[in-house]
């Protein structure tokens, strides 16, 4: 297995287990002794990270969790866990989660402690509400070891948190697709080359987005199959994000053994990607890229849509269609998820989007566009 080591003296497993995949029943709880095998056997090969959330699986991941883990020797392994910010109004609502959270996961401490999905906004009421001091508060007393955030906002937003206090570590998405430095989201290089710069370890989740990566079209694939028959997709994916020097650990939801197994094999004898096989990726995200039905880079300048339009969301999911040819499951993703009043249909073609959107987008005539695909499906 390798392993990272931090300039504190820790020593992470680069493979992280993500606690928010677990394998279900047919009525949607985890089925436990499933998960709890694959738990066991991802530690037993060398995995020593392992991250849940207070909200994973209806709020079950950290009792679960924390069950399986009491059978293990504390020092063996790394704990991480997440504070929901959203449940937040007060200080005391605030600890009363943390307290919560030991109680659920029956420990004394906390490796890695973040807070959850921060953006800008939540960040500042976090501030205010005296919640980040007061967790400062808690490492100096030894329950929190390090201390740090999630985060899904835009570039600014990112650089604001991040430069704003010491922080041991962060976590971000990053992959191999998702890299444009003309977007404003921060899930590319512009995001991580400011960890890079700042020192900030990095911790790195949805490295194959969401398993897109996982199962690639064949012309996509075909540059990494000229290199090696055999390796899986989703290994290319792992390899390319844990090739940069300041990711310290890949976290995967790993929800099946033949993942599991495929995991392990990337990660037993790590090889970071040598230039033809850089090559070979970049390749590969380029057909992807190729086929994107609209250059959405996602900056949400348009929004908000004074119809309720989710802008941005419908463009991804019809690119995502476009780049990865899965019908069935973006089917799924547009009628199942994806809420009706955020659809396309609603756009009445007032055009105040296109007035404000940098790429100068067709917006009205696409959203016409992906809605008719996307009902076709």
């Amino acid at each position: 297995m390798d392993y990272r080591n931090w300039n504190n003296g820790l020593s992470t497993s680069l493979l992280g287990f993500g606690c928010m995949r677990f394998p279900t029943k047919a009525d949607g709880s985890i089925d436990e002794p499933r998960a709890e095998a694959l738990l066991n056997t991802a530690k037993d090969a060398g995995v020593n990270y392992f991250d849940t959330a207070y909200p994973y699986h209806g709020g079950e991941s950290e009792p679960f969790v924390g069950r399986v883990i009491a059978k293990w020797d504390r020092s063996s392994f790394y704990l991480a866990t997440k504070l929901p910010l959203w449940n937040c109004n007060t200080l005391d609502e605030a600890k009363d989660l943390f307290e919560q959270q030991f109680r659920r996961l029956g420990v004394e401490y906390i490796d890695f402690y973040l807070l959850h999905s921060l953006h800008a906004a939540r960040y500042r009421k976090a501030k205010e509400m005296g919640v980040v001091d007061w967790l400062w508060q808690q490492k100096a007393a030894g329950r929190i070891r390090n201390f740090g955030f999630s985060c899904h906002d835009n570039a600014a937003g990112f650089e604001e948190i991040l430069r704003d206090q010491p922080w041991d570590f962060c976590q971000l998405q990053y992959n191999y697709l998702d890299r444009d430095d003309r977007a404003e989201e921060i899930s590319g290089d512009r995001g991580y080359r400011l960890t890079e710069e700042l020192g900030v370890p990095l911790i790195i989740m949805e490295p194959i987005k969401g398993g897109t990566l996982a199962a690639l079209p064949a012309d996509a694939a075909a540059p990494l199959r000229a290199l090696d028959q055999k390796a899986s997709d989703a290994s290319w994916a792992l390899r390319w994000v844990g090739s940069r020097r300041n990711v310290h650990v890949i976290l995967s939801g790993m929800s099946a053994e033949d993942q599991l197994a495929d995991n392990l094999a990337t990660f037993r004898r790590f090889r970071p990607l040598s230039p033809a096989e850089e090559a070979a990726v970049e390749n590969a995200a380029a057909v992807l890229r190729s086929r994107i039905r609209i250059g959405c880079t996602g900056c949400r300048y348009c929004m908000p849509c004074p119809m309720g339009v989710d802008i941005p969301d419908n463009f991804s999911i019809w690119n995502k269609l476009g780049m990865f040819q899965q019908p069935e499951a973006i089917k799924n993703q547009w009628t199942q998820q994806f809420p009706d009043s955020e659809k396309a249909l609603h756009c009445i073609r007032c055009g105040k989007c296109e007035a404000v959107c940098p790429q100068k987008l067709p917006i009205r005539t696409a959203l016409a566009q992906a809605q008719a695909e996307l009902d076709g499906l």
